[in-house]
């Protein structure tokens, strides 16, 4: 096996069938140097052992996945989403703590679809930017960055009403970049012909919390969630896409999240190897650091 890249990270939805004990395990074991866990395994191991382990693995922490889904209307639905995302905050602030030098307090933030029944994009765009008003003053308080992440447009019916970079920035710009940023992830912004200036412009307003890849190929599965494979076995031009991240001056971690299920059902020390494989071919080369 190749050694790993030192920015690279394995989200632990790659090895989605882990707990924190073992995805902590194998991805030390790997020579990964970064980790980012999911909040359904950091809460079936409970917050603080969760938050022990992070700081006893010396890996650092590269997000925390993920909160949003407040596209509800006025109602308990809508309060109920709004609580369970302090609570994400409250988790990502302590695991970020935990991490070795370098860890980054980001909750990647999906922000949820049409309400059932609706029509209206327009109108859940704007009830993500009120939920993110409500939300930042507590991730201002716990030094958490709300990281938006736009999905590609196959999924605005039901995951998220942000498609584009620009749309996630539209609604971050009303808040401090340290408190609101957005995610870059390769699957979902690669079709887009403006794709690179809108990385520049998420640099120039310093809101890149979090770039994440992973590869894009065809025919998709029937359940198009699980359409993600390693970097280098599709058709997206990572050259192109890291190079404009980099040229931002974005530093951090590099997150590989991979949700597919050929790839749950490898041996996660088996799919770690071969992510880092198809991180140092695809993306690796065009890091200046």
């Amino acid at each position: 096996m190749s050694a790993a890249h030192p920015r690279l990270s394995i989200n632990q939805a790659t090895i989605k069938h882990t707990t924190v004990a073992q995805a902590i395990e194998v991805t030390k074991a790997a020579g990964v140097q970064a980790i980012g866990l999911w909040r359904e395994q950091v809460q079936e191991a409970g917050l603080d052992d969760s938050v022990r382990m992070i700081a006893d693995s010396g890996l650092r922490y590269s997000t925390h996945c993920r909160g949003g889904w407040f596209t509800a209307e006025e109602g308990p639905a809508r309060v109920a989403a709004l609580d369970d995302n302090r609570r994400a905050i409250d988790e990502a602030a302590a695991l970020a703590a935990a991490g070795a030098e370098g860890s980054r307090a980001a909750l990647v933030i999906v922000v949820g679809g049409l309400p059932d029944g609706s029509r209206d994009l327009i109108g859940a765009r704007e009830r993500v930017r009120d939920a993110v008003a409500q939300l930042a003053p507590h991730a201002e308080a716990t030094g958490v960055q709300l990281a938006l992440e736009p999905l590609h447009p196959m999924y605005a019916s039901d995951r998220s009403v942000l498609s584009t970079l620009d749309q996630a920035l539209d609604i971050a710009g009303d808040f401090d970049p340290a408190v609101v940023g957005v995610t870059v992830d390769t699957i979902h912004l690669w079709w887009d012909p403006l794709v690179t200036d809108k990385i520049a412009r998420a640099g120039r307003e310093g809101r890149i919390a979090s770039y994440q890849v992973c590869d894009w190929k065809t025919p998709l599965p029937a359940d198009t969630l699980l359409a993600r494979h390693y970097p280098g076995d599709g058709v997206i031009d990572f050259e192109t896409m890291t190079r404009a991240v980099e040229a931002t001056g974005y530093a951090g971690d590099i997150e590989v999240e991979l949700l597919n299920q050929e790839i749950w059902d490898t041996d996660p020390a088996e799919v770690v190897r071969r992510t880092i494989d198809g991180f140092n071919t695809a993306v690796a080369p065009y890091l200046s650091r």
